[in-house]
């Protein structure tokens, strides 16, 4: 692991032992990144316990190299395949589950990545680089509509159609290739955020087309399924969130497996025994305290919901 490149983890001592219930259990990390958490879990369990983690990063494949502990195994895949991943090793179930869906901080400060307007590099901005289209091919070919519709979902950015529209001015004369070159075009239609002076204007630009590039809503959503297909009763899954966008998946998610009633039609004539069953319960969200925010800056939009599953139809 490049050791100019750290990240430390968020609720890392907090997050673990509210997922970890059994010692001599078997637990998915679904998201590595550089294992501040899978560390932390791997401490919890005895000797009996497993722990498999998953990350599509190659650089965070590499830094798991560095655990040295044969209760531990990481896998190179989007934790939405978590599921088909798992089964190919003969392991059907789970004690529990945990996510931490946050852009780890080697990603953003190594410049080659493409992550951050803060510093110059190509615009590539995936998570696994050893696939899929860049951020500059996808803004290369995507019609304006395309552009503005992401920027304005998925970062929820008011200015997304002036956005699109400098974006394709500009790469008729020129190809995009660089995060300062995006991030210049941004400010120039962008104005200074009233609320937040400090914060730069292309900052919900990024975080869209980010969020676009990696289809990081619908793996979200794809993998909070795949837990519950795999979490044995009264195992947890814990999500760490940074986001609005995110956190409303999970909030969401939770609540209508904790309430699967909700969906039906209040006028059906259903008896309590009629009733679909709960498949999660004990719902929490748990925030970082002030003193890790005050030590960590990237704590302060962390959200950690929690949930107990039930009626998981496995012996």
């Amino acid at each position: 692991m490049d050791k100019r490149f750290t990240h430390l983890s968020v609720m890392a001592e907090v997050a673990p032992p509210l997922v970890v219930t059994d010692p001599d259990g078997t637990y998915v990390d679904a998201t590595f990144g550089r294992g501040g958490h899978s560390r932390r879990i791997l401490s919890l369990l005895s000797s009996k316990g497993k722990l498999i983690a998953f990350d599509r990063d190659p650089q965070a494949i590499e830094s798991a190299k560095e655990i040295m502990d044969d209760r531990f195994t990481i896998i190179h895949a989007p934790f939405s395949r978590m599921r088909e991943e798992l089964a190919l090793r003969g392991v059907q179930s789970v004690h529990g589950v945990f996510m931490d869906i946050g852009v780890s901080s080697p990603q953003i400060d190594d410049a080659s990545r493409g992550f951050s307007f803060r510093m110059d590099g190509p615009l590539d901005m995936r998570m696994d680089t050893s696939c899929g289209e860049t951020a500059a091919q996808w803004l290369a070919k995507a019609s304006e509509e395309e552009i503005a519709r992401v920027i304005h979902t998925l970062g929820e950015e008011r200015f997304a159609k002036r956005i699109a529209r400098i974006i394709v001015q500009t790469r008729s004369q020129v190809p995009i290739e660089t995060t300062q070159q995006l991030a210049q075009l941004v400010a120039q239609v962008v104005p200074a955020n009233k609320k937040d002076p400090t914060q730069n204007p292309a900052t919900r630009t990024f975080q869209a087309i980010r969020i676009h590039i990696n289809s990081e809503l619908d793996e979200l959503s794809l993998a909070l399924n795949a837990a519950m297909q795999l979490v044995d009763d009264e195992g947890r899954i814990g999500v760490i969130t940074f986001h609005s966008l995110e956190d409303r998946i999970v909030k969401r998610f939770f609540d209508e497996k904790a309430h699967p009633e909700k969906a039906l039609d209040s006028r059906l004539p259903l008896r309590a025994d009629q009733l679909p069953q709960p498949e999660l319960k004990d719902i929490k969200r748990v925030l970082p305290d002030q003193e890790e925010c005050n030590a960590n800056p990237r704590a302060r939009s962390a959200i950690l919901r929690l949930a107990t599953r039930v009626h998981a139809g496995r012996l």
